[in-house]
């Protein structure tokens, strides 16, 4: 049986929110416990509303930001130090496409010589195979060759995304970890940059992790989904699986909002209110206040991520694997 290419055992990340000069300290548990794994060639998708943990989660998982709790296994082996050698010389298998490309691209230079950059760094093919290798990541994500000597901003937001998705490309990376890669785009643009990920992925066998807050791109591109609130996965199964057949009432009401060509969104599971502070969480579960379906016991306890069927798991007092025998 293949083995994980990564997996993350119990990630915890706690910043610390001071208030004032002098103030006391509030700690905010960004990531709380998390347990995921992502096979070669597969993508798993990460979705949540805002502030859930999803951004912090994908830079643990590629050494960035540091883990207080629990560990990360790449290919096997522990995750070296951030800033170590290994560290550095890992980075050239795993690679990150930002969310904003403008940010991520140097303004001075042209896009040819950023694509190039990551092959540079880690001393990969001569001068010569450098160029011939921009010239086929450029085609490969739809750059035009005559678009090679441009700098960033006379690039559009669409073309700057390929860009950095082509020089996250250049080292052949098995893992690509995408942070919202389509958010600031217009859905024409967005569903091309889909295209192009979801074709080099299934080309190249590269495996995904794809964070987002829209679903219709999520379901479009994922094997696997897994539902984070507040720093907790909720709810995970494959994609065809969520979509179907959501459990968990945060995961019903996420994908009840999604639309579908022809249908109307009658019968729309509407959340109510805002997520609350991560600063001051909720006793027990922490979207009881915002679930229309909480008892008393998700007042006082908090669930845990357990196995409701083959394959599915799930955070929820009110979900059982009678429930979900049941629904099927």
């Amino acid at each position: 049986m293949t083995k994980p290419l990564i997996e993350a055992t119990d990630l915890i990340r706690i910043y610390e929110l001071r208030h004032g000069l002098f103030g006391r300290s509030t700690p905010i548990r960004a990531v709380d416990g998390i347990s995921i794994s992502v096979m070669p060639g597969e993508t798993l998708g990460i979705v949540g509303e805002s502030g859930s943990g999803k951004s912090t989660l994908g830079r643990m998982l590629l050494g960035i930001d540091p883990i207080q709790g629990g560990g990360v296994t790449f290919d096997g082996a522990p995750m070296p130090r951030l800033g170590t050698p290994e560290w550095r010389a890992l980075r050239a298998r795993m690679q990150l496409v930002y969310q904003d490309p403008l940010a991520a691209l140097d303004k001075r230079l042209p896009i040819s010589e950023q694509i190039g950059e990551p092959l540079e760094i880690h001393k990969l093919l001569s001068k010569d195979e450098r160029a011939a290798r921009v010239a086929e990541l450029m085609t490969a994500v739809g750059l035009r060759p005559d678009q090679a000597g441009r700098f960033p901003h006379e690039l559009s937001g669409g073309q700057r995304q390929r860009a950095v998705i082509a020089r996250a490309l250049a080292s052949r990376p098995d893992l690509l970890v995408c942070d919202e890669p389509v958010a600031a785009l217009d859905v024409s643009i967005q569903a091309q940059v889909v295209n192009v990920l979801r074709d080099l992925q299934e080309s190249h066998g590269i495996a995904m992790v794809f964070i987002s807050h829209d679903l219709k791109v999520v379901r479009n591109i994922a094997d696997r989904v897994a539902v984070m609130y507040l720093g907790h996965i909720v709810e995970e199964a494959t994609s065809d699986v969520i979509f179907a057949n959501p459990r968990h009432p945060y995961t019903r009401a996420l994908v009840s909002s999604v639309p579908v060509p022809g249908q109307k969104l009658e019968g729309r599971l509407v959340l109510q209110g805002e997520p609350p502070n991560p600063a001051d969480r909720p006793s027990g579960c922490a979207f009881h206040p915002r679930c229309p379906i909480a008892s008393d016991v998700c007042r006082v306890s908090r669930p845990q991520l357990s196995e409701i069927a083959p394959g599915r798991n799930a955070a929820c007092h009110m979900v059982s694997p009678q429930s979900v025998s049941m629904a099927a």
